[in-house]
């Protein structure tokens, strides 16, 4: 899976990570994307669907939603889904 960026709930704008289940790298990605592209979108109704797997070693901590990614988003009008998924190894 990846971060998959849509306008509305169906036109695609972009996808960003293929095949990264990562959390923390999607939501580093997803941050660099807006700071560079994402922030340039007209003011709408967006959404970013990022499909994560569970981390194997997980015992705490992970992603992060800053305040200025928090800005951004709302500045344009992006709600995230997070869709979890369980790898198989």
């Amino acid at each position: 899976m990846s971060i998959h960026i849509y306008k509305g709930e169906y036109e695609t704008i972009t996808e960003l990570c293929s095949d990264d289940w990562d959390l923390p790298t999607q939501i580093d990605k997803l941050e660099e994307w807006l700071i560079k592209d994402g922030k340039l979108l007209p003011e709408g109704n967006y959404v970013a669907d990022i499909g994560f797997g569970i981390r194997k070693e997980a015992s705490g901590g992970g992603a992060v939603l800053n305040l200025n990614t928090i800005k951004m988003l709302s500045d344009i009008g992006m709600e995230v889904y997070f869709s979890e998924y369980k790898i198989e190894s």
